[in-house]
């Protein structure tokens, strides 16, 4: 697809489309940068056959038939899409979710200077920024957040750290990204998130925290809060916990990209 923007609306297409029953049976339906991945599209419900005939295609029983008839189903889906015309996606009234970061990452510096701005500004610039979640990969419940504005984009680390905590707020190209549990990444780190607890619970229904078009907001807490931030805890060290609006329906996506790989790395 020609950019996110674009990966983000036939996603919201597709869910709309299934929701309305107008899609084949499909297993996962998952955004990547400029993807979106349909697994398991594997039979004819949307076109109202299991068995027979129609439309001059014979659709029988037994293990030939269903992958045929599995193929026919996808081809004729296929070219269905390229007649379709996307809106733009819906992002109004949707509560962000808010989560806790205490600005005091050991890349702070490095990305202050990359931004031209005293260390103690960065806070203030990345709090005040409206997020987005673009896409889900590399671990379960990590998300890929856009909103920086261009001039606001930094590399990845020369050398990638081989263990990064869970609960980091990192940047790398045009994303923020908070790591769910540890791992090896190579993202510039800025602050921490107190409890990334929150980030993936298996228990709960979705259980990723951040899926995709989940409007996100950091909120500058404890120490190292910057210059033009108000802690929510007026600096007592008392951190709140995520607060989330409203969650989005359904599970969570699955994780779309090998461990360790993502399009920017991790």
């Amino acid at each position: 697809m020609a950019d996110g923007e674009h990966a983000e609306a036939f996603h919201a297409e597709l869910i709309r489309r299934r929701e309305r029953g107008e899609l084949p049976a499909v297993r996962e339906i998952v955004p990547a940068a400029r993807t979106v991945l349909l697994d398991g599209i594997h039979d004819g419900i949307h076109y109202g056959v299991r068995d027979g005939i129609r439309d001059g295609i014979h659709y029988g029983t037994g293990e030939r038939a269903s992958r045929e008839r599995a193929s026919r189903v996808r081809e004729r889906f296929a070219r269905e899409l390229a007649s379709w015309r996307v809106e733009p996606p819906r992002r109004a009234g949707r509560e962000p979710v808010e989560i806790p970061v205490v600005y005091d990452g050991p890349d702070l510096d490095e990305v202050a200077a990359l931004w031209g701005v005293p260390a103690g500004e960065v806070a203030a610039l990345h709090s005040r920024t409206a997020f987005r979640v673009a896409f889900c990969g590399f671990a379960p419940g990590f998300g890929y957040l856009t909103g920086l504005p261009e001039r606001l984009h930094v590399p990845r680390r020369t050398t990638p750290r081989t263990r990064v905590p869970a609960g980091a707020v990192a940047l790398a190209g045009p994303y923020t990204g908070v790591y769910p549990r540890p791992s090896p990444g190579g993202w510039q780190i800025v602050g921490r998130m107190p409890d990334p607890g929150a980030l993936w619970d298996p228990a709960r229904e979705p259980a990723a925290l951040l899926a995709p078009g989940t409007p996100v907001r950091f909120v500058a807490v404890g120490a190292g809060v910057g210059a033009g931030t108000e802690a929510e805890d007026g600096g007592a060290g008392v951190l709140p916990a995520p607060r989330a609006g409203a969650f989005p329906p359904g599970r969570a996506p699955a994780d779309d990209s090998p461990a360790g790989e993502s399009p920017v790395g991790s």
